[in-house]
């Protein structure tokens, strides 16, 4: 089978394998992949620029926001049928006995193993997967779609379960990649009253993206202040929550200022750069600095709702369909700014693009 390895921890150390397919052990499924979503830690894997905390092992197939159909049934499985149509949770792997994992929390699960990282995931045309983090597929919803329920679930688990949204807040959104454009998506289901979305130059495709899906302010930082456009809205305090979704440290710097005394930073970036700069604006103002990460089977099931409902739109954060072989230029056009995400298809894929989907 197509698969899409990362080899080495050089920039540039990946390519398409043919390598072999994987079965379906006793416990397990056998997915075949439809389409794949692109992230932005792939790019950061393809230039060898991501955080010491993102190297696992090697050699591995890359993606993690996979949709397709089961192709096989391990022994001692059920509930599930050949042609399911299916999104699979990023933990490919956890403890199950640990006091995070038996609280529900396995997401932070300290011997999680993710997709795409330590285990070999969904850029190829086969995954394997355990049956507890497999979801359905929606009617009405097609692959493409239902490939993006991960980051929307990011988002969700960020401006929903993390710092929670409340209806009239002012957010402020620091990034206008996807996991930016679907946080922006999620405060307005929550109910913000007014939103900003804050990028640089190479975000102009993106940034008019983020009014088509309802911002109510876009910035480009290196022509405007962020900071005075913020204290011209609301009561001029500053943000009700900022969400950073950059990585970039600078950015959290930037957070601390816009967010007002007793509000909250839904940190959502990854970033390997040092900070360089004080903290004290946390403790002076009192505002409360969420890290989130990942998510759990209730964040997929809910955003999943939303997308069958019409009331998150990830067809609109969508801007390009790739064969996987084409892998390079669906990187390349994320990481130009030409659009918000890339998604993969395999030969499965590009010879049924809807397979059992309803009207």
């Amino acid at each position: 089978m197509k698969a899409l390895v990362k080899y080495a921890y050089e920039d540039g150390a990946l390519e398409v394998r043919e390598l072999p397919e994987p079965v379906a052990g006793p416990g397990t499924v056998l997915v075949r992949v439809h389409t794949v979503g692109v992230c932005g830690s792939d790019i950061h894997m393809w230039h060898d620029s991501q955080s010491k905390s993102s190297k696992g092992v090697l050699p591995v197939t890359l993606g993690h926001e996979s949709a397709g159909v089961i192709a096989a049934i391990g022994d001692g499985v059920g509930g599930w049928s050949v042609g399911d149509r299916v999104v699979c949770e990023t933990a490919a792997s956890i403890c199950g006995v640990c006091a995070l994992c038996r609280s529900g929390r396995y997401n932070l699960c300290p011997w999680r193993e993710g997709y795409g990282l330590k285990r070999d995931g969904a850029m190829a045309e086969y995954l394997v997967a355990e049956p507890r983090v497999l979801h359905r597929i929606p009617d009405g919803v097609p692959f493409e779609r239902a490939a993006m329920t991960e980051p929307f679930a990011v988002a969700y688990n960020a401006v929903v379960e993390r710092a929670s949204v409340v209806p009239g807040d002012l957010v402020v959104v620091q990034g206008a990649g996807a996991i930016g454009l679907c946080a922006l998506q999620v405060a307005i289901v929550r109910g913000a009253g007014t939103t900003v979305v804050l990028g640089t130059g190479i975000d102009g495709k993106r940034l008019a993206k983020a009014t088509e899906m309802g911002a109510d302010r876009v910035v480009d930082i290196t022509r405007e202040d962020p900071l005075e456009v913020v204290a011209g809205l609301h009561d001029g305090l500053g943000a009700d929550l900022v969400v950073e979704a950059t990585g970039v440290s600078a950015a959290l710097e930037q957070s601390m200022q816009l967010v007002r005394p007793g509000g909250a930073i839904a940190k959502v970036g990854w970033g390997p750069q040092p900070l360089g700069f004080t903290l004290d604006p946390l403790v002076k103002k009192a505002v409360t600095l969420y890290g989130c990460y990942s998510h759990t089977w209730s964040t997929w099931e809910n955003v999943l709702r939303l997308f069958a409902s019409g009331r998150l739109h990830p067809e609109l954060a969508l801007g390009g369909t790739y064969d996987i072989d084409d892998w390079e230029e669906a990187f390349s056009a994320m990481q130009r700014g030409d659009h918000v995400k890339s998604v993969l298809r395999t030969p499965f894929g590009a010879s049924s693009p809807e397979t059992g989907v309803t009207a």
